[in-house]
């Protein structure tokens, strides 16, 4: 087993890696100033007994130190520094990827004026806008139960060929799951674009057991939070059935429409005829203004990866603050209108709305 040092990228992100000879993450730790350590740990680890259980208490307190060493260094004290100024933040930004077609072509080209943002029927002022190929962060999450055993090898040259396809800017990471769902070390790093490293990370780890699709997808948007860039996106490739979630579906669903990610899916045939089920899949890209894909016979699922690259690529990003509201409304429904002069008629695809319910 290798340890690698702390990697510090002050002040946007601190990481620490305990890596297994194979390249398996055994664990995990992430920061970046002003929001909560994420720790990630493989099965293993938390099942571990004796010797590997108090060693791996001593990483957690490892840990512990290396968030205060880096706080103390994305922040140094300053001599004659006045007393800290407290300012609280009652609102908050609501992040929107929109794809404009016409005629089922994506359309470029458009400025902010010609968008129309309505939350729950109220008129909104965009006060972000972005077009073009901006950089976005994105989680691969990867089915390797036993029912997807032939396919990984397909799966994993799609990956290649979209991390091969995007911006150089981009930043991905992998979740491989079967029961159990875990962020891949690539290259020793959270984070990469290097289709070498991505499609490594993918193939490390063999097919089997049961399907974990809805705590897989969490682990992923969670680990959204992470990224450096505003826009997110999760792909998710699988057949579409779970049989070993602690979550449910609704739960994911919540999770999904609080992150502001837009979710995209290629859903595979199972071999097993009681685990697939696409419905689930569609909506939960439907809800977050992604696409699923259900390659036919003789279509591959590197055709479907490269649809998602141009969707990503031909994305709007508008943003807004929401006027403040006196309701406890936990679902806020958005609407997205479009319309330019010569463009004809123009169809915007956008979540249809987002959550400020609990956290799971």
């Amino acid at each position: 087993m290798r340890t690698n040092t702390l990697n510090t990228l002050a002040p946007r992100l601190v990481t620490f890696r305990w890596v297994a000879p194979a390249g398996r993450l055994r664990a995990g730790f992430d920061w970046r100033p002003g929001m909560p350590a994420l720790l990630v740990a493989s099965p293993s680890c938390l099942q571990s007994r004796g010797r590997r259980l108090r060693r791996f208490c001593r990483l957690l307190g490892f840990l512990a130190l290396c968030a205060l060493a880096a706080e103390a260094q994305a922040a140094p004290p300053r001599k004659n520094a006045p007393p800290p100024f407290n300012l609280s933040v009652t609102s908050a930004l609501v992040v929107l990827p929109v794809t404009v077609t016409a005629n089922g072509h994506f359309v470029s080209g458009l400025r902010a004026r010609d968008f129309q943002v309505y939350e729950d029927g109220q008129p909104q002022t965009v006060t972000v806008f972005d077009t073009g190929d901006a950089p976005v962060t994105v989680g691969l999450i990867v089915d390797h139960s036993g029912s997807m055993a032939d396919k990984l090898p397909e799966v994993a040259a799609a990956s290649r060929a979209f991390a091969q396809s995007s911006n150089p800017r981009d930043e991905m990471f992998v979740v491989d799951f079967n029961e159990r769902a875990a962020v891949e070390s690539i290259g020793g790093s959270a984070f990469s674009n290097d289709p070498q490293k991505l499609e490594g990370a993918l193939t490390a780890v063999s097919a089997g057991g049961e399907t974990a699709l809805y705590d897989a997808v969490a682990v992923g948007l969670r680990y959204l939070r992470f990224g450096g860039w505003q826009r997110k996106a999760l792909i998710v490739v699988s057949d579409g059935g779970d049989n070993a979630s602690r979550l449910r579906f609704s739960q994911v669903l919540a999770l999904a429409q609080q992150s502001q990610a837009a979710i995209y899916a290629i859903g595979l045939e199972s071999t097993a005829d009681d685990e697939g089920n696409p419905g689930l899949l569609k909506q939960l890209c439907k809800a977050t203004g992604g696409m699923a894909y259900f390659p036919e016979a003789g279509n591959s699922v590197m055709e479907a990866s490269a649809a998602i690259a141009r969707d990503l690529r031909a994305q709007y990003t508008l943003g807004y603050v929401p006027h403040a509201r006196s309701d406890k409304k936990t679902f806020r429904k958005v609407v997205v209108k479009v319309a330019a002069s010569g463009r004809g008629k123009l169809t915007a695809r956008t979540p249809p709305g987002y959550s400020t319910g609990p956290d799971y």
